[in-house]
């Protein structure tokens, strides 16, 4: 969810899509200027702090031309191509750069452009299936080159109803309600193909992602043409369980289109981008409140299975898995009533109503939490059991049907807070992001530069490179750290003191589990 406001820039040929295509003139290219070899033609791009960085290299072609459907592969282009700064982010609303549909471009740090075969990394922007894209300073894979002798791949693909408006039941094509998870199949096989002349290895490839990221993560761990591509997968915050039913999907599509002025789908094919993501913003029919929601779709195809309903796929048992989660995901959602100190115990059963998905009475929740937590305050408690009832179920079920299939799965909850506001907000939703890329010095982390955050970022981040390359998440900077399994439930605590804790918060996990959780919409 980070990174969602400002102004949209619709431009289909963005200054910065056309530097990304732009021949580089000989007089420029030198010894700061790698130049590096695609299948599809020459890249140039820069070297920044001993890691060589390559934006926008394009993986697919301008998807104006396919709206709908699974993207071409590029042209094959002539000359040396401009990979110096960063490609078009997807069309979305509250877009903070420049948007076009021509978007399917994905960035590379490598330590050298050698035959070494090094683990590669791919992650998956958050920001719902919406909102976000590969370029966040948050995102920039050099700390982890420098850390782990690691290549780091971050990508764009389609978003919101151009990646995920299921049209098959209203005349469009059958693919349309996950042509964004077809976008990162095609960037995983550029991966493959291409990845060795970057110094990564094709077969040793992890991807990982926060918040809507993570949910594609396990989205794509569920769909045979993704399976062969990565060899180690996880998921931050990203807790999908189920993908969008398709009557709902067309009902939302539906609504999207009337809003849109489409009667039709050649219509929709024709209206310009700028009038489709007005659209977007419109409330969404089934929730009553937000923009409307468009998200992984349960096509019988391309997505022939949800990803963990009614088990996990044992299709991808051999995929060792991370299954993350912070320990108050939902501060970031209610940071102004947590900031603002006005929850009272009068008006918190309304504001708990409002912030939980599980369907249990507001009183029982809350007289529940003031035995186990005598001495917390009306705020406190929201903070808890709204992420106990919404955000944390998601999590727990990954990690519980992954163990019933013998599945190699770690667990870990992040429990550092944020520093702000008096440490209130706790360790909300993505606050892991600049940790486990170890970027708690880059613009838009809250995890502060204390000695201890920039120790825990090590340490997360190290975690996620010895996953990278072994499969386990295990090194010297920590305590063992043990598979999940049913019986005991070891969890790594990532805080000022890393450990594992067993089964943490089992009273409130209990509490919710006595019913089930349904994804809001779904």
């Amino acid at each position: 969810m980070h990174g969602n406001d400002g102004v949209i820039d619709m431009g289909r040929r963005t200054l910065l899509a056309g530097m990304a295509a732009a021949p580089i003139a000989a007089s420029a290219r030198t010894r700061s200027s790698p130049i590096a070899t695609t299948h599809y033609g020459k890249v140039q791009g820069t070297i920044e702090k001993d890691v060589l960085v390559f934006r926008a290299i394009r993986y697919g072609a301008d998807t104006a031309t396919t709206r709908f459907r699974r993207a071409d592969p590029p042209r094959p282009w002539t000359g040396i191509a401009n990979a110096t700064g960063y490609g078009s982010a997807a069309p979305q609303t509250k877009a903070t750069e420049a948007t076009s549909e021509d978007c399917l471009f994905l960035n590379v740090w490598t330590p050298a452009l050698d035959a070494g075969r090094r683990p590669v990394m791919v992650y998956l922007h958050g920001g719902a299936h919406a909102h976000g894209s590969g370029s966040d300073p948050l995102y920039d894979g050099g700390n982890l080159v420098r850390r782990g002798d690691v290549v780091v791949v971050t990508l764009n693909h389609r978003l919101a109803a151009m990646g995920y408006a299921y049209l098959a039941g209203l005349g469009g094509p059958a693919e349309s309600g996950n042509v964004g998870n077809l976008d990162i199949i095609l960037a995983l096989t550029w991966v493959r193909d291409n990845i060795a002349r970057f110094g990564g290895n094709p077969d040793r490839v992890m991807i990982f992602g926060q918040s809507g990221g993570g949910a594609k993560v396990v989205t794509l761990m569920a769909m045979a043409e993704a399976r062969p591509l990565f060899h180690a997968a996880a998921t931050m915050s990203g807790q999908h369980v189920t993908a969008a039913g398709p009557m709902h999907a067309t009902r939302r599509a539906k609504a999207w289109m009337e809003k849109a002025g489409a009667p039709d789908i050649a219509t929709l094919m024709r209206l310009p981008i700028e009038r489709l993501v007005e659209a977007m913003a419109m409330t969404d029919p089934l929730e009553g409140k937000g923009e409307i929601s468009f998200t992984s779709t349960l096509d019988h195809g391309v997505l022939a299975r949800h990803p963990f309903f009614p088990d996990a796929p044992r299709e991808a048992a051999h995929i060792p898995l991370i299954v993350g989660n912070t320990h108050d995901e939902t501060a970031l959602w209610i940071e102004k009533m947590l900031r603002a100190g006005d929850t009272t115990w009068d008006n918190l059963p309304d504001r708990l109503a409002r912030e939980t998905v599980k369907d249990l009475a507001p009183d029982h929740v809350i007289r529940r939490y003031r035995q186990l937590y005598p001495d917390r305050s009306p705020g406190q408690i929201l903070l808890a059991a709204t992420t106990a009832g919404r955000s944390w179920p998601g999590h727990l079920i990954q990690a519980e049907e992954r163990a019933r299939i013998d599945a190699p799965t770690w667990m870990y909850q992040l429990d550092f807070p944020c520093p702000e506001a008096g440490g209130i907000l706790g360790a909300f939703h993505t606050l892991d992001i600049p940790l486990v890329f170890d970027n708690v010095d880059a613009a838009g982390s809250r995890t502060g530069t204390s000695p201890d955050a920039r120790r825990l970022a090590g340490q997360m981040a190290d975690s996620f490179i010895a996953f990278a390359r072994t499969g386990n998440p295990n090194h010297r900077a920590i305590a063992d750290w043990p598979q999940f399994d049913l019986d005991t439930r070891p969890t790594m605590i990532f805080d000022r003191q890393v450990a594992i804790e067993n089964d943490p918060r089992r009273e409130e996990r209990l509490l919710f589990a006595t019913v089930p959780y349904i994804k809001p919409g779904g």
